[in-house]
């Protein structure tokens, strides 16, 4: 159990980084740079969260702290990667602004990250209540629907980012039981690897998306 759940987790991190890179570096424009962003941030927020998991099962020491710590790291770094997929949808479609929209996102973003500083989370013990899970998350699971509407609404108008609806989708709906309830069923722990697989494969619809526009450059 701890060596395979071990070895996905540092796979996925080090995919998630090395594409970050990759889209950076090839990247044609703001959208592609947007993309190469979102990975990275996604790849290093989790590794806060993750490396001290790793460690723990083999290393002697007491990383409650870190492991707390670790997922308030990574909850705020998980809504900053929802921002950018708002921006990518935008760009990529290039679509014109839409105020109320942005409002919304944004709105929702900084309530998730003001919900999260709470003492009340309990972080640095490591100790989820159910109560704050639940609180915490709303405005995360709302900013979430927000994005998952947008980019159905576009599902049809290309074929690349078209299952990307469905997998951000997907993402919560195993996130949500792990984030409210884990603390009191362990066991849930596990739907984490589905929902890391949700976001490997929509890096691989950023590495499609700037490939083909790389395509159509030389064209």
């Amino acid at each position: 159990m701890k060596y395979g759940e071990s070895t996905f987790d540092i796979l996925y991190l080090l995919f998630a980084v090395i594409s970050g890179l990759i889209l950076l570096r090839r990247a044609e424009d703001k959208t592609g740079r947007l993309m190469g962003l979102a990975a990275l941030i996604l790849g290093c927020g989790d590794a806060f969260h993750l490396v001290p998991r790793v460690l723990n099962y083999f290393a002697e020491g007491d990383f409650t702290a870190a492991l707390g710590i670790g997922k308030l790291v990574t909850s705020v770094t998980m809504t900053v990667f929802y921002v950018l997929m708002y921006y990518i949808r935008q760009g990529y479609y290039r679509e014109k602004k839409d105020r109320r929209t942005e409002a919304a996102v944004w709105g929702l973003a900084a309530l998730r990250t003001a919900l999260c500083l709470f003492p009340q989370n309990g972080w640095l013990k490591n100790q989820s209540d159910l109560t704050w899970g639940i609180i915490r998350n709303v405005p995360f699971v709302l900013l979430g629907a927000l994005i998952i509407v947008l980019y159905f609404r576009k599902r049809s108008a290309d074929r690349g980012f078209r299952p990307v609806w469905l997998l951000i989708l997907l993402s919560f709906l195993f996130y949500i039981p792990v984030a409210v309830a884990a603390g009191l069923l362990p066991v849930l722990g596990m739907l984490m690897l589905p929902k890391t697989v949700c976001y490997i494969l929509i890096i691989v619809c950023f590495l499609r998306a700037v490939k083909n526009r790389e395509r159509t450059v030389r064209r």
